[in-house]
């Protein structure tokens, strides 16, 4: 018994041995032996039917090709509030945000849906702006914003970024949710749905041009978009401009929209080490071409306007890169 005890630790030690000597042998080669550990990296993104989520796949899909040792997820979420409290929680590695929610995230308003100040997110990049889309089916009468009163309206999942626009905005408009004939909470997709069975008159979305949701309700059914008054864009102030739907971007849409816009953010989780952060900021900006075919609206993706209005401060790794590239001194 207590020789067989002896051959397996003999055989254990050698195995052990082999083992070590192969990964040296390796790395005198210029081979890395394989990390130890992969990191895990949580994506977070927002509805399917939106934009943040493809770009998130392809996101996913880069840094699994040009970053060893991750194992990149993307999670579908009810977008940029609940993205930037789980990311708190740390329960989030990157995120997709809109400008307006990591702007309240990093104060900590209550209103906005953060019981606290969010200090666990650092910027990456700015990345594209998001376009204010307000989408009627043509037969509800609805022609202008103040034609909303009374009307069935879907304003985005409860405390997103999306209904924090709808309130600011619909608010310097004059009209409250009381105003409404019926304000539903629900994203994207959901909103879409509901406009085809004719249980909703119109959907308050927001992102990039040619929202995949909006595409499919408006190839199958007549639909009119609103448009928000620059004195409105004015009146609810920063971080909204004015900024244009352009004609065709939509089926029927045969007439520019004029509307508001504000900045959209990737962001990363405080703690995240530095080179890793520097590594996906990399990444981002030499891969600008996967992000646009994921969607078009990664063409606005610039890296003279990455750090246009940042609300928060930059992650380490981030800021070592924009050095090293001449952004930022």
């Amino acid at each position: 018994m207590i020789g067989k005890k002896r051959f397996l630790i003999s055989v254990s030690k050698t195995l052990i041995s082999l083992t070590i000597a192969g990964a040296t042998a390796m790395a005198a080669m210029g081979q890395p032996a394989a990390p130890a550990q992969s990191q895990f990296i949580n994506i977070l993104t927002a509805g399917t039917g939106g934009i943040f989520y493809p770009l998130g796949e392809a996101l996913s899909n880069i840094f699994a090709a040009k970053i060893p040792g991750i194992k990149p997820s993307v999670q579908s979420t009810k977008g940029s509030v609940e993205n930037l409290n789980l990311m708190q929680q740390g329960r989030g590695e990157i995120a997709f945000t809109q400008g307006d929610a990591l702007a309240f995230a990093w104060t900590g308003e209550a209103d906005a849906g953060f019981k606290s100040k969010i200090d666990k997110v650092r910027g990456i990049t700015a990345i594209y702006p998001s376009y204010i889309h307000i989408m009627a089916l043509k037969e509800s009468g609805i022609r202008t914003i103040a034609d909303l009163k009374g009307k069935r309206l879907s304003v985005g999942a409860r405390k997103s970024g999306t209904e924090l626009d709808a309130l600011r905005l619909l608010g310097a408009a004059g009209i409250s949710y009381k105003d409404l004939g019926k304000a539903v909470y629900l994203p994207f997709e959901e909103s879409v749905d509901l406009m085809k069975n004719k249980e909703l008159d119109a959907t308050f979305q927001v992102g990039g041009l040619g929202i995949p949701a909006l595409r499919d309700i408006a190839n199958a059914f007549p639909v009119i978009f609103v448009e928000v008054p620059p004195e409105v864009v004015a009146k609810a102030g920063a971080p909204y401009a004015t900024g244009v739907i352009p004609k065709g971007t939509y089926k029927g849409q045969d007439s520019d929209v004029r509307t508001a816009t504000l900045l959209n953010y990737i962001v990363a989780e405080a703690d995240l080490p530095p080179d890793l952060v520097y590594d996906m900021t990399k990444a981002i900006f030499d891969s600008t071409s996967e992000l646009v075919a994921a969607h078009p609206a990664a063409a606005a993706i610039k890296f003279e306007r990455a750090l246009d209005g940042m609300p928060v401060p930059l992650h380490p790794g981030a800021e070592k890169f924009f050095k090293e590239k001449g952004l930022i001194n």
